[in-house]
């Protein structure tokens, strides 16, 4: 069995620097809380008259003593473990009771909940502070009064972020599933709602634990948590506030330790937030950047192309995008290089994680990075390559002269906000019009796209259209500013049939009316392919296998993948009683094996194809194939 690459919850802890700081710092002071027993240092209520209010750094008075002659590093060591064991209890007993509160009211819900939660409400209705003040008044002062009083003001905190995720749990599938196999009420919060809670508890703990010393250290100032001679270091902070003009260590070393125990605790709960985040777990703790990072140097060693000549929109030279993701590193774009015409159309075509979508966000950088990065390559415009651009320069490009379609318009559109807002916004970071004028264009673009009553559905929310209708939303903001590229991302995936047809026809005629205006359009149907684009790439494991014209390519294609994705088609009116497949599975973009990555599925593979590096070799006129040899060539 493999080993996962992924780091551990410890590894990534220990990268957050912060958090990582946080714990050792809290660990230091745990560790010598424990041992104050043992360690050298005099009984911390034991007084000295003759030796008080001595300084710091005084002769076998390390941080000094206070008004009644106690050293104050041994009254500063036990009281930091009163406040740590104090505030452990109390944040404890708030969990297990506070998140069983919330388990049991967001899974039995109805009266139960209603009880359960209005109890909580009550609660919270007092400032818990002063809740906690009128409890400990009620009960008496004390260290174990304070512990409760802490304990329950924060009950209610528990109860109410358990609860609301509990309640969201209960109308999942899963759970579901548990009530019709059978299991009973209480099994299913043990076995399956509490496992899915647990992360939540954990981080609610880490991050209450901080104000749970806080709100101890602060009823002993106020001589309501531990009582004279014990040391606490709210106690400590209470006695020194008399003399904090006279003998201001007593009050500040203290203080400073509250400061440093809350901090860590709050650093600690911070980096465990975000270990515990699933979708921070490629390895990187980091919010990705807004554009993708170039490792490349390539851009100012290499010149540029000369697409005056060649008549080419975009020219892209050996690009590599890779994902670091653990120790691992996924190779998604391996050295991919094409042309794109001006006025053309190009099909990049192949299986679901062979590149396409990668390579098309690298254009514009939007790849997440962290994890991703592109470490080599050249994309060439106008003689400038965007690689070497600043952040300012790509986000004018975006929107603007390079536009995106995204494959899922339902996530690609803001849900709070009406699509007319949208289009216009997008109308108005690329152009000085006016809200009104900006509002006009937007319908005025909806109506191109050939949406019905385009005044009306301006005012509509994504939700309340369908997924054609988004689809074309989506074109009318790609076609805002008259972009010169067009990148589309299997924008037709999601639709079914008719939409699909309509919304090729209405990207092929926007194209054609703008005879400057270059489509990238990414897909995995070749029926697509045949119907508007003029050339064909096909990508397999990250890297180019064969390109050329649309009609040579899926009339006599030259590499093995590209006859076995096109044989993999079904043929209206062909009695076919199972589809082709093409056997196994594409290699993984992080362990490519050497050689051609199709050799393991191909069934014409020899020894050499699993030999060395193998490149793109002519075939003819605009014509190229990654094979050794080709089901057919014309080139010498």
């Amino acid at each position: 069995m493999t080993r996962s690459s992924r780091p551990s919850a410890w590894k990534l802890l220990r990268h957050n620097h912060i958090a990582f700081f946080g714990l050792c710092l809290f660990l230091l002071v745990t560790v010598i809380a424990l041992v104050a027993p043992i360690l050298p240092l005099s009984a911390p209520n034991d007084t000295a008259p003759a030796e008080r209010l001595l300084r710091p750094l005084s002769e076998g008075r390390l941080l000094g003593t206070d008004h009644l002659g106690r050293d104050l590093l041994s009254r500063l060591i036990w009281g930091a473990r009163v406040s740590i064991s104090v505030g452990l209890s109390a944040t404890l007993i708030a969990s297990v009771i506070g998140s069983a509160l919330g388990l049991i009211a967001g899974f039995a819900g109805g009266r139960t909940d209603n009880v359960l939660m209005r109890g909580v409400d009550m609660l919270m209705a007092f400032p818990y502070i002063l809740l906690a003040l009128a409890i400990v008044a009620a009960l008496g002062p004390g260290l174990s009064n304070a512990l409760y009083a802490i304990a329950l003001v924060n009950i209610p905190f528990f109860a109410r972020n358990i609860r609301g995720v509990t309640l969201s749990l209960t109308r999942r599938d899963f759970v579901d599933a548990a009530r019709l196999s059978g299991k009973g009420p209480v099994r299913i919060l043990l076995t399956e709602i509490l496992p899915n809670v647990a992360p939540i508890i954990v981080i609610t703990m880490s991050t209450t634990l901080g104000w749970m010393i806080l709100e101890t250290a602060g009823l002993s100032f106020l001589g309501l948590g531990a009582q004279p001679p014990q040391a606490d270091l709210g106690a400590m902070l209470g006695e020194g506030r008399k003399l904090l003009f006279t003998a201001p260590h007593v009050s500040v070393i203290p203080g400073l330790m509250i400061f440093a125990l809350v901090m860590s605790v709050n650093l600690i709960g911070d980096g465990v937030r975000d270990v515990l985040d699933p979708k921070l777990k490629s390895g990187s703790l980091t919010r990705p950047s807004a554009m993708t990072e170039v490792q490349s140097a390539d851009a100012k060693s290499s010149p540029a192309p000369d697409i005056s000549a060649t008549q080419d929109a975009l020219a892209v030279r050996n690009l590599q995008t890779e994902f670091l993701v653990g120790t691992d590193i996924y190779k998604a774009v391996g050295g991919v290089s094409f042309e794109l015409g001006k006025g053309e159309c190009l099909g990049l075509v192949g299986e679901s994680g062979s590149g396409k979508s990668v390579t098309a966000m690298s254009l514009l950088r939007l790849a997440p990075t962290p994890p991703g990065r592109i470490v080599s390559g050249q994309i060439w415009r106008s003689g400038e390559d965007l690689l070497s651009f600043p952040l300012h320069r790509i986000q004018a490009l975006r929107g603007g002269e390079i536009a995106y379609i995204f494959q899922d318009p339902l996530s690609s559109l803001h849900p709070l906000f009406s699509v007319g807002a949208q289009v216009a916004e997008a109308i108005q970071a690329h152009q000085p019009y006016s809200h009104r004028e900006a509002w006009r264009a937007a319908v005025s673009l909806l109506e191109q796209v050939r949406l019905p009553n385009a005044a009306s559905i301006a005012h509509s929310y994504p939700h309340e259209l369908s997924g054609g209708m988004r689809q074309r939303v989506c074109i009318a903001m790609a076609l805002a500013n008259h972009p010169q590229i067009i990148v589309a991302d299997e924008p037709t995936t999601a639709l079914d049939v008719t939409v699909q047809a309509q919304v090729l026809k209405l990207m092929n005629q926007q194209r054609k009316q703008n005879e400057a205006a270059a489509l990238l359009f990414i897909t995995h149907d070749f029926g697509v392919v045949s119907e508007i684009c003029d050339r064909v790439a096909v990508m397999y494991a990250g890297r180019i296998v064969e390109v050329g014209a649309a009609g040579e390519v899926l009339n006599k294609p030259a590499h093995p993948y590209t006859r076995l994705l096109i044989n993999c088609v079904p043929i209206p009116g062909r009695n076919q009683d199972r589809l082709p497949a093409i056997p196994g599975s594409p290699p993984a973009v992080n362990n490519l094996p050497a050689g051609c990555a199709f050799a393991d599925r191909c069934p014409f593979a020899e020894g050499d194809c699993r030999n060395g590096d193998i490149r793109l070799r002519p075939l003819g006129e605009n014509r190229f194939a990654r094979c050794i040899k080709p089901l057919w060539k014309t080139a010498p």
